[in-house]
């Protein structure tokens, strides 16, 4: 269960995060972040009153409080980071907020067998490979790589903390719920302060009812995959369960490749491949 749920987190993060960066080409960061993050609370608010996810309230949902602050940061450093691309630098990188909750597992007393340890080891590496990481360039290149590690470091404190954020199901979509009514007041409070400033609050041309649709599809698959992350987490180890679910910048990588035609250098190939090694190491250690 373990393998199947993380690999599930993997394949929605990185249709996600690929989706996310094509709109934040188009439109401000903050504003995709607010708008997702948004449909994904109204949704999320339905679920909870249907399920009488409100019985699950406790002292956990301060864990997901916490995760509610740091995810808007993570995700907004991540989409100006993918808008200044090149997604080679940005996915692969991403992928290391592994460390943290890998890091709190092995300080929990988790010790994986040798044969996970080779699927951990061998998967980071193709994930990283995977990307076709080319670090050297432009300043704005640099810019990218900086923004990616800020993200990555929310997005490894987000996994720590919303697996802390309940136990069952029901309580699982009350965290998520308000995971997200505090994504948006952060948001909501950062893209205030940026239209004082005389930024843009909207693409050229203001935002398309069409395009709600696609701003829907990622905050509700950022949703699901913290969901599917969650319950990867407890019912396995979370070091297996983080490894295999930070293995969704392959998905992006085929993403792209499927959908913008980027041809996948022969770096990214073998990337792909070392990853897929690791995932079934690791799922059959």
């Amino acid at each position: 269960m373990t393998a199947l749920f993380a690999l599930a987190t993997s394949l929605l993060w990185g249709l996600a995060d690929f989706g996310g960066g094509l709109l934040t080409r188009r439109a401000p960061a903050l504003t995709v972040v607010v708008v997702s993050q948004s449909i994904a609370a109204v949704v999320l608010g339905a679920v909870v009153v249907a399920t009488g996810g409100w019985s699950e309230a406790g002292p956990r949902l301060w864990f997901a409080v916490a995760a509610g602050l740091v995810g808007p940061v993570a995700l907004l450093s991540f989409y100006k980071a993918l808008a200044l691309g090149p997604m080679g630098v940005v996915s692969p990188l991403a992928a290391l907020g592994v460390a943290v909750p890998v890091s709190v597992g092995l300080v929990l007393g988790e010790r994986p067998g040798f044969v996970q340890f080779a699927g951990i080891a061998v998967a980071v590496v193709g994930v990283v490979l995977a990307g076709g990481p080319q670090l050297r360039g432009a300043p704005v290149q640099r810019r990218a790589v900086l923004l990616t590690l800020v993200a990555a470091l929310g997005f490894g404190t987000v996994f720590v903390l919303i697996t802390e954020a309940s136990t069952t199901v029901t309580g699982l979509f009350l965290a998520l719920f308000v995971q997200r009514v505090i994504n948006v007041a952060t948001g909501g409070a950062a893209l205030y302060v940026a239209v004082r400033r005389g930024a843009p609050a909207l693409p050229e041309g203001g935002l398309a009812l069409a395009s709600l649709p696609a701003y829907g599809l990622i905050g509700l698959g950022d949703v699901a995959a913290n969901g599917t992350y969650a319950v990867a987490a407890q019912h396995g180890p979370v070091t297996v369960a983080a490894v295999l679910a930070s293995l969704y910048p392959v998905v992006t990588a085929l993403a792209a490749r499927g959908f913008l035609r980027e041809r996948l250098r022969a770096v990214q190939a073998a990337g792909a491949g070392l990853a897929l090694l690791g995932t079934l190491l690791l799922a059959t250690g």
